[in-house]
């Protein structure tokens, strides 16, 4: 009997019905691809700190507490070669040092904390009584108040950092116990960042009022200095636009402002002007303040129901094959929550979101933007920050838990696994009859495999596996691994891959297949499985 190879285009695809992703991988949890093989993200473990406790920003020495969930993390060195990482939740600011020893920074009065969760007055009580149908949402007629986000750099050694609720700039020169406000810089920011040419820009900012749309940068090499005179480059400018600025970026040869409407370049000009504005993009705007990323390629960042790219010249549209789940699955109205990682050793942006039945971060979104290719998840990740400042990048759990990522083989409870869409003989119109599978592991035996069987696409599935029979670990992978005993990675013994080497005997038939592709041992690659299938009859 012929053999099938199944040559499966790398990423996945995941927009309109499943009979649409045929011949694609369509679901898939902690997995990539590289080299044209599947494999398994790298796992996890928590930082730990020197009396062998778990890093857990919320404790913070001193007061006040810090609590709720991380919404900004940035990482840098001091002029010594000493590591530093901050991270802001609604309520304050704490460092890590390299030691993974932390400090509150929270400042100790002025500080105002902000909200964990967004709030949109549409609810009950929102509007007159009678008003509209029962059963029936609500118009967005309501203010809405969006999480606390925080916006993080460094002015050399120092860190800057500033609360979206806050509004004030403040600055940790690493030996104060707490950090301290930026003299001169003016308040009710929604953010700041450093640009390349070493100024200080507050966006947002609104001494006398509110003014969403106004930007004003200190002068050059002086972020103590923001009243423009004759013989300095200080100065401001409110943005043309009909959104609200969120956040700030630097780019190559310039800066990105980023709104909810459109995107700005900010480029320096020199005296007396400073700086130029240019609008080079519109109707692309960001879904969230933390929700951008600057990697070689450009800045990519979500949109409302897209995502975006500016590289130079005007901002794209960047095709996403995953959109139609992603944005489905979203609870938008924590969709200030969002934000985005980059973990640069493997090309990719992680886009943290929260699912629909959650108000917390739970899944992920990512693009790799060397291969051009979507990967979606779930994890407990609120954000983070790439490596090379540390050797590992770092992601903070909702609980505030700091984990070093792409180490070891631990998921936690999960286990890595990838689906395919539909696969047919044909146009699908004929059984196919499935006698045997061929595998293509980097190592036999590390890897379990399963398949679903259908007539028609809505018709009822049948499972058929695991393949092989024997697989070692929990069907459901409802068991955590550490509870295994014998059976933690590997999985399998050097002895029972052996007898993985030949081909595996399978037996089901269906116009339609499925390929469910899982493994929890550390290094797992699949490349192309071969089915020996034959033809049935089309009844």
């Amino acid at each position: 009997m012929p053999l099938i190879p199944l040559q499966i285009p790398k990423g996945q695809y995941r927009n309109g019905t499943e009979y649409m992703s045929q011949g694609r991988w369509r679901d898939g949890n902690l997995v990539r691809w590289h080299d044209d093989a599947l494999r398994p993200v790298g796992g996890w473990r928590a930082r730990i700190q020197n009396d062998g406790t778990e890093v857990d920003i919320h404790d913070a020495p001193s007061t006040p507490t810090v609590a709720g969930p991380a919404r900004g993390a940035h990482a840098w060195v001091d002029n010594a070669g000493n590591r530093y990482a901050a991270f802001g939740t609604y309520n304050g600011l704490v460092a890590m040092l390299e030691s993974s020893v932390l400090d509150n920074l929270t400042p100790t009065s002025g500080f105002t904390d902000g909200r964990i969760d967004a709030t949109l007055n549409t609810g009950w009580g929102a509007g007159g009584w009678g008003y509209q149908a029962w059963g029936v949402a609500r118009q967005d007629i309501g203010s809405i108040q969006t999480a606390t986000t925080w916006s993080l750099d460094n002015w050399g050694e120092y860190l800057i950092a500033c609360s979206s609720d806050d509004g004030q700039i403040y600055e940790w020169d690493l030996d104060a116990a707490t950090a301290s406000v930026v003299s001169n810089a003016p308040t009710g920011c929604s953010a700041a960042f450093v640009t390349e040419e070493r100024f200080l820009v507050a966006l947002g900012c609104d001494d006398a009022g509110v003014n969403n749309r106004r930007i004003a940068w200190s002068d050059q090499e002086n972020n103590t200095s923001w009243t423009a005179t004759a013989t300095n480059q200080a100065g401001d400018i409110e943005l043309q636009t009909n959104g609200q600025i969120l956040a700030g970026v630097r780019t190559r040869g310039q800066s990105l402002i980023l709104t909810d409407q459109d995107a700005h370049s900010m480029t320096y000009q020199g005296p007396p002007f400073v700086y130029g504005f240019q609008r080079v993009g519109t109707s692309c705007g960001m879904i969230a303040a933390g929700a951008y990323a600057s990697v070689d390629a450009g800045v990519i960042w979500m949109g409302n129901r897209g995502f975006f790219i500016y590289s130079g010249g005007a901002v794209r549209d960047l095709p996403c094959e995953v959109s139609d789940y992603v944005f489905s699955d979203m609870n938008v109205d924590q969709k200030s929550k969002i934000q985005a990682v980059v973990n640069s050793q493997w090309n990719e942006v992680w886009w943290l979101y929260q699912s629909n039945d959650s108000d917390e971060c739970d899944g992920y979104v990512a693009f790799d933007y060397a291969e051009n290719i979507w990967m979606t998840g779930k994890i407990d990740r609120t954000t983070g920050f790439d490596r090379g400042v540390f050797r590992n990048p770092m992601m903070v759990a909702s609980g505030g838990t700091v984990y070093e990522h792409e180490v070891g083989s631990d998921y936690g409870t999960t286990a890595p696994f990838c689906e395919t869409g539909p696969i047919a003989i044909g146009s699908g119109d004929r059984l196919m009859k499935v006698t045997k599978m061929i595998r293509d592991e980097k190592t036999q035996g590390d890897v379990r495999f399963d398949f679903k069987t259908r007539l028609y696409p809505n018709s009822e599935e049948t499972s058929h596996g695991p393949y092989p029979s024997d697989f070692k670990y929990d069907t459901d992978y409802s068991v955590d691994p550490a509870t295994l005993g014998a059976q933690q990675p590997p999985y399998v013994t050097d002895e029972d891959k052996n007898k993985y080497d030949a081909p595996t005997s399978v037996r089901f038939q269906g116009r339609q297949v499925r390929m469910k592709v899982s493994g929890q041992t550390a290094d797992w690659r699949v490349g192309v499985i071969r089915l020996e299938a034959r033809e049935g009859s089309r009844r």
